[in-house]
């Protein structure tokens, strides 16, 4: 029997919630279900409250980490444009997530409506499935019908003159480090990270984490007492290490 494809394993890994990811990840570093691949409160591997996904109904999105920084133009560095981000999407595996780290001053961070529909078609067109950024964009009247995902501190009408001031380098966005190549899962709950070469191995351990779920969800829903949800909890780390009461 031949090894599934890469899309077909990144097919399968979208089925997932982002949850169920990050519990699989590092979240639960003593389970059998968990990889343990990060410290999980030390490191940045998912994203904070300061972003919101802006399409939910479109579901879960995958795809590798490419990435940029974008902020105000540089009179000593004007070597890169959007069009060397469109090239970064094109060379990289597919799909791709963009995460566009935005760097403004202060005073202007809340007013860029960076990417709008043209951007964002230009990098559909090359294998992109959504961006992450820690500052607004704009346009997403226009972009929902692309079916293309979104994650952002809001929205803006507007913006100046700006610049790409570096393209597949290490960046920070809304609480989470990237490298580019990495592997992106987001959903309307935020958005994780891991190694593409973990790929196969998440999977695995996630397959097992939701199977023992259903068995677990299905025995709480036919309890009617605290011990019978005891008994659903049982051996379980984040359970209390106490018998069911008679």
């Amino acid at each position: 029997m031949s090894e599934p494809t890469a899309s077909a394993l990144l097919e399968e890994l979208r089925q997932y919630d982002t949850p169920s990811i990050t519990n699989v990840v590092a979240t639960y570093p003593d389970s059998e279900h968990c990889l343990g691949l990060y410290n999980p409160w030390a490191e940045n591997w998912y994203t904070d409250t300061s972003i919101r996904c802006m399409y939910p109904e479109l579901g879960r999105t995958v795809g590798y980490a490419v990435t940029c920084v974008f902020g105000l133009p540089d009179p000593n560095y004007s070597r890169l444009s959007f069009l060397d981000v469109v090239d970064a999407l094109d060379a990289s595996p597919k799909p791709t997530v963009l995460i566009l780290q935005q760097k403004f001053p202060p005073q202007l961070a809340n007013k860029v409506g960076l990417a709008g529909s043209i951007m964002t078609t230009a990098m559909q067109a090359v294998g992109c499935v959504g961006v992450i950024s820690n500052g607004p964009s704009r346009d997403i009247d226009a972009i929902r019908p692309l079916g293309f995902q979104y994650m952002l501190s809001g929205v803006s009408a507007g913006h100046g003159t700006m610049a790409v001031q570096a393209v597949n380098v290490p960046v920070s966005v809304a609480g989470m480090d990237v490298a580019p190549g990495e592997l992106i899962h987001m959903d309307e709950n935020g958005a994780c990270k891991f190694p593409a070469d973990q790929l196969a191995a998440v999977l695995t351990k996630v397959r097992s984490l939701l199977a023992e779920e259903d068995v677990r969800i299905a025995a709480l829903q036919k309890a009617t007492n605290a011990a019978e949800v005891r008994a659903a909890f049982s051996g379980q780390r984040y359970a209390a290490d106490k018998q069911p009461r008679p």
